[in-house]
């Protein structure tokens, strides 16, 4: 397989560091995002140290501002000559203090703003790069926990919890997933998303008071076969629990529901309504995944 270029965001610790250094031992140049500047060099020069030739470069931004946002994509597409693949990873979990409401640099609620605009946003900003690289593919790390939208409270004023946002924020990021696909069919850049595993051991599981259950490995698998798998050139609109292409949340087929959710995210993203609306991707599966679980593996 030939050389790839591939971002991951939030690559400082779990999940994102995982893949990294199997991107890396795979031969491939990864690009490291994260918001603290310690820590991300810190990961850097441990993928250089343990990975003889690794291609290393780092990227900081904090996804709670959408101006870092915009700013890490300028220079990415300033500094690169192509990008192969992209992976929002990075995640707002459900918090230590799951009653306390945070809000991101712009005002909009934390896990919505970092979960679901941060990623749309910078994947539209990096657009123009993925596409005179494609083919290329854009993998949404998503999970098993989703809740419908509530678009009277989109950005859950009333009746807070963090858990609750982060489920509804990352059926906005699958939702967001399938009107992408549709809207890039034919160009060869592909977007899928996925739940990685069942409750890995990472920050944002201990933070919230849960118990891990898997490994970060178990996650890293799922996630860079999306990425490198050539068996999945084609595949796009998708949504994966680990290897199986099953069904999301019942929302996330709603075609009223995704352009509601399009047209918030592009007046909150100051972007204009996408050119051309394909057909929305093709239903398939049978399994659901149960609104408002705790079974996030993130």
């Amino acid at each position: 397989m030939s050389r790839r270029t591939v971002l991951i965001t939030g690559t400082s610790q779990g999940l994102g560091r995982g893949i990294a250094f199997e991107l890396a031992e795979r031969g491939h140049t990864v690009l490291l995002h994260g918001r603290d500047r310690t820590r991300l060099e810190a990961v850097a020069s441990e993928v250089r140290d343990t990975v003889s030739g690794a291609t290393v470069r780092t990227y900081l931004a904090d996804l709670a501002d959408l101006d870092q946002v915009h700013d890490m994509a300028a220079r990415i597409r300033a500094a690169e000559p192509r990008l192969d693949a992209l992976v929002n990873n990075a995640v707002a979990g459900g918090g230590a203090e799951p009653l306390r409401r945070e809000v991101s640099r712009q005002g909009h609620e934390l896990r919505f703003a970092v979960n679901h605009l941060a990623p749309y946003a910078l994947t539209r900003d990096l657009l123009p790069l993925l596409t005179a690289s494609a083919p290329a593919r854009v993998v949404n790390v998503a999970s098993i926990g989703q809740e419908a939208v509530d678009f009277d409270d989109v950005m859950l004023e009333r009746g807070y919890e963090g858990l609750r946002a982060y489920c509804r924020s990352k059926l906005a990021m699958i939702m967001a997933t399938f009107e992408l696909a549709a809207e890039l069919k034919g160009t060869s850049v592909t977007v899928n998303t996925l739940h990685p595993a069942h409750l890995m051991d990472t920050a944002g599981v201990r933070a919230y008071g849960l118990t891990p259950v898997t490994g970060i490995e178990e996650g890293v698998r799922p996630t860079v076969r999306l990425v490198l798998d050539p068996d999945l050139e084609d595949t796009t609109g998708r949504y994966f629990d680990q290897f199986t292409d099953t069904r999301a949340h019942e929302q996330a087929y709603d075609a009223k529901a995704r352009k509601r959710l399009m047209e918030l995210t592009h007046r909150l993203l100051d972007l204009r309504p996408p050119h051309a609306q394909q057909p929305p991707p093709r239903d398939r599966g049978s399994r659901h995944s149960m609104p408002g679980s705790a079974s996030g593996g993130r």
